[in-house]
Protein backbone atom coordinates (compact mmCIF):
# COMPACT_ATOMS: atom_id res chain seq x y z
CA UNK A 1 0.00 0.00 0.00
CA UNK A 2 2.60 2.63 0.37
CA UNK A 3 1.88 2.92 -3.00
CA UNK A 4 -1.62 4.87 -2.96
CA UNK A 5 0.80 7.38 -0.35
CA UNK A 6 3.25 7.31 -3.91
CA UNK A 7 0.60 8.20 -6.24
CA UNK A 8 -2.29 10.45 -4.34
CA UNK A 9 -0.38 11.79 -1.72
CA UNK A 10 3.21 14.07 -2.09
CA UNK A 11 3.27 14.45 -5.77
CA UNK A 12 -0.38 14.73 -6.84
CA UNK A 13 -1.82 16.55 -3.74
CA UNK A 14 0.31 18.04 -1.35
CA UNK A 15 -1.17 21.49 -2.23
CA UNK A 16 -4.49 20.33 -1.64
CA UNK A 17 -3.72 20.16 2.24
CA UNK A 18 -5.74 22.55 4.03
CA UNK A 19 -7.09 23.72 0.90
CA UNK A 20 -4.26 25.19 -0.67
CA UNK A 21 -4.83 24.75 -4.05
CA UNK A 22 -8.02 27.48 -4.20
CA UNK A 23 -5.48 30.22 -5.54
CA UNK A 24 -4.58 28.35 -8.74
CA UNK A 25 -8.10 27.31 -9.79
CA UNK A 26 -8.06 30.19 -11.85
CA UNK A 27 -4.89 29.79 -13.12
CA UNK A 28 -4.35 27.72 -16.03
CA UNK A 29 -3.09 24.39 -13.80
CA UNK A 30 -6.92 24.43 -12.32
CA UNK A 31 -8.80 22.35 -14.27
CA UNK A 32 -6.32 19.75 -14.95
CA UNK A 33 -5.79 19.11 -11.31
CA UNK A 34 -9.50 19.08 -10.53
CA UNK A 35 -9.62 16.79 -14.01
CA UNK A 36 -7.36 14.44 -12.24
CA UNK A 37 -8.88 14.65 -8.54
CA UNK A 38 -12.36 13.79 -9.61
CA UNK A 39 -10.75 10.74 -11.83
CA UNK A 40 -8.30 9.90 -8.46
CA UNK A 41 -11.14 10.56 -6.49
CA UNK A 42 -13.57 7.61 -8.60
CA UNK A 43 -10.53 5.32 -9.12
CA UNK A 44 -8.93 5.02 -5.42
CA UNK A 45 -10.16 1.86 -3.87
CA UNK A 46 -11.90 1.20 -0.11
CA UNK A 47 -8.16 -0.85 0.52
CA UNK A 48 -6.20 2.32 -0.39
CA UNK A 49 -8.65 4.83 1.50
CA UNK A 50 -8.32 2.42 4.69
CA UNK A 51 -4.05 2.56 3.80
CA UNK A 52 -4.10 6.24 4.09
CA UNK A 53 -6.64 6.79 6.95
CA UNK A 54 -3.76 4.79 8.79
CA UNK A 55 -1.17 6.99 7.77
CA UNK A 56 -0.08 10.25 8.93
CA UNK A 57 -2.44 13.52 8.69
CA UNK A 58 -1.73 14.31 4.99
CA UNK A 59 -2.52 10.70 4.03
CA UNK A 60 -6.01 11.38 6.50
CA UNK A 61 -6.60 14.59 4.48
CA UNK A 62 -6.10 13.37 1.09
CA UNK A 63 -8.42 10.44 1.79
CA UNK A 64 -10.93 12.25 2.96
CA UNK A 65 -10.62 14.73 0.37
CA UNK A 66 -10.97 12.30 -2.02
CA UNK A 67 -14.18 10.73 -0.43
CA UNK A 68 -15.50 14.24 -0.17
CA UNK A 69 -14.94 14.61 -3.82
CA UNK A 70 -16.88 11.11 -5.14
CA UNK A 71 -19.28 11.45 -2.55
CA UNK A 72 -18.20 8.22 -1.08
CA UNK A 73 -21.13 8.18 2.11
CA UNK A 74 -20.40 4.83 3.23
CA UNK A 75 -17.06 6.08 4.95
CA UNK A 76 -19.24 8.64 7.17
CA UNK A 77 -18.82 6.63 10.03
CA UNK A 78 -15.12 6.61 9.54
CA UNK A 79 -15.34 10.11 9.12
CA UNK A 80 -17.49 11.02 11.96
CA UNK A 81 -15.13 8.51 14.05
CA UNK A 82 -12.05 10.43 13.27
CA UNK A 83 -13.37 14.34 13.35
CA UNK A 84 -14.42 13.75 16.98
CA UNK A 85 -10.97 12.14 17.75
CA UNK A 86 -9.39 14.92 16.46
CA UNK A 87 -6.21 13.17 16.89
CA UNK A 88 -4.08 14.64 14.08
CA UNK A 89 -3.03 18.22 12.90
CA UNK A 90 -5.23 19.57 10.00
CA UNK A 91 -6.55 16.46 8.99
CA UNK A 92 -10.28 17.56 9.97
CA UNK A 93 -10.30 19.94 7.34
CA UNK A 94 -10.64 17.20 4.91
CA UNK A 95 -13.66 15.28 6.69
CA UNK A 96 -15.53 18.66 7.35
CA UNK A 97 -15.34 18.86 3.18
CA UNK A 98 -16.23 15.40 3.08
CA UNK A 99 -19.25 15.78 5.56
CA UNK A 100 -20.27 18.91 3.62
CA UNK A 101 -19.74 17.47 -0.04
CA UNK A 102 -22.42 14.49 1.34
CA UNK A 103 -24.82 17.36 2.66
CA UNK A 104 -27.20 14.76 4.75
CA UNK A 105 -28.60 15.56 8.07
CA UNK A 106 -26.65 13.03 9.12
CA UNK A 107 -23.66 15.04 8.18
CA UNK A 108 -25.07 18.17 9.76
CA UNK A 109 -25.29 16.01 13.20
CA UNK A 110 -21.86 15.05 12.75
CA UNK A 111 -20.58 18.33 12.56
CA UNK A 112 -23.07 19.60 15.47
CA UNK A 113 -21.64 17.18 18.03
CA UNK A 114 -17.90 17.94 17.05
CA UNK A 115 -18.97 21.57 17.09
CA UNK A 116 -20.88 21.20 20.49
CA UNK A 117 -17.97 19.53 21.99
CA UNK A 118 -14.96 21.58 20.74
CA UNK A 119 -16.54 25.26 20.69
CA UNK A 120 -17.13 24.48 24.56
CA UNK A 121 -13.20 24.43 24.38
CA UNK A 122 -11.71 27.87 24.00
CA UNK A 123 -8.28 26.18 25.06
CA UNK A 124 -8.04 24.01 21.98
CA UNK A 125 -8.07 25.41 18.38
CA UNK A 126 -8.48 22.59 15.78
CA UNK A 127 -10.82 23.01 12.94
CA UNK A 128 -13.71 24.47 14.39
CA UNK A 129 -13.93 27.74 11.64
CA UNK A 130 -13.86 24.40 9.06
CA UNK A 131 -16.84 22.60 11.08
CA UNK A 132 -18.76 25.75 10.92
CA UNK A 133 -18.52 26.51 7.60
CA UNK A 134 -19.17 22.75 6.58
CA UNK A 135 -22.72 23.14 8.53
CA UNK A 136 -23.27 26.33 7.12
CA UNK A 137 -22.92 24.91 3.45
CA UNK A 138 -24.94 22.10 4.45
CA UNK A 139 -27.80 24.73 6.04
CA UNK A 140 -27.49 26.83 2.36
CA UNK A 141 -28.14 23.89 1.00
CA UNK A 142 -30.77 22.24 2.79
CA UNK A 143 -32.46 24.93 4.01
CA UNK A 144 -31.81 24.16 7.99
CA UNK A 145 -30.48 26.97 10.62
CA UNK A 146 -27.78 24.29 12.88
CA UNK A 147 -25.14 27.35 12.66
CA UNK A 148 -27.71 29.87 14.48
CA UNK A 149 -27.25 28.38 17.84
CA UNK A 150 -23.59 29.46 17.58
CA UNK A 151 -23.69 32.36 15.90
CA UNK A 152 -26.15 33.98 18.43
CA UNK A 153 -25.05 36.34 20.79
CA UNK A 154 -23.60 34.93 23.95
CA UNK A 155 -23.45 31.45 21.82
CA UNK A 156 -20.58 29.12 21.64
CA UNK A 157 -18.80 30.59 18.54
CA UNK A 158 -18.67 33.84 20.15
CA UNK A 159 -16.91 32.26 23.37
CA UNK A 160 -14.82 30.79 21.07
CA UNK A 161 -13.40 32.85 19.11
CA UNK A 162 -12.88 35.05 21.98
CA UNK A 163 -9.32 33.56 22.28
CA UNK A 164 -9.10 31.86 18.92
CA UNK A 165 -9.02 34.81 16.80
CA UNK A 166 -10.43 33.53 13.08
CA UNK A 167 -11.99 35.79 10.01
CA UNK A 168 -15.65 33.31 10.04
CA UNK A 169 -16.61 35.02 7.09
CA UNK A 170 -13.84 34.00 4.88
CA UNK A 171 -13.66 30.68 6.40
CA UNK A 172 -17.57 30.41 5.29
CA UNK A 173 -16.86 32.15 1.61
CA UNK A 174 -13.79 30.31 1.59
CA UNK A 175 -15.06 27.09 2.09
CA UNK A 176 -18.26 27.17 -0.56
CA UNK A 177 -15.70 28.20 -3.31
CA UNK A 178 -14.06 25.19 -1.98
CA UNK A 179 -16.76 22.92 -3.09
CA UNK A 180 -17.88 25.00 -5.85
CA UNK A 181 -15.08 24.55 -7.81
CA UNK A 182 -15.42 20.72 -7.00
CA UNK A 183 -19.01 20.12 -7.60
CA UNK A 184 -18.27 22.05 -10.94
CA UNK A 185 -15.57 19.31 -11.91
CA UNK A 186 -17.74 16.99 -11.08
CA UNK A 187 -20.18 17.56 -12.84
CA UNK A 188 -18.22 18.42 -15.94
CA UNK A 189 -16.92 14.57 -15.69
CA UNK A 190 -20.27 13.06 -16.00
Amino acid sequence: MPDAIDRYVPARYSKLLHGNFAGMLSGPDGEPFLRDLVEDARRITDEDLEFLFDAGWRERITAAWLIGVDRRTAWRGRLRELLLESGMVFAGQGYCFALARFGTLADAEILVSYLDHYLARPDLRYDQAWALAALHHIDADLRTAYTSRYLRPGGLWESWSATNSTDLPFHKWYFDMLCSHVQRAVHVRQ
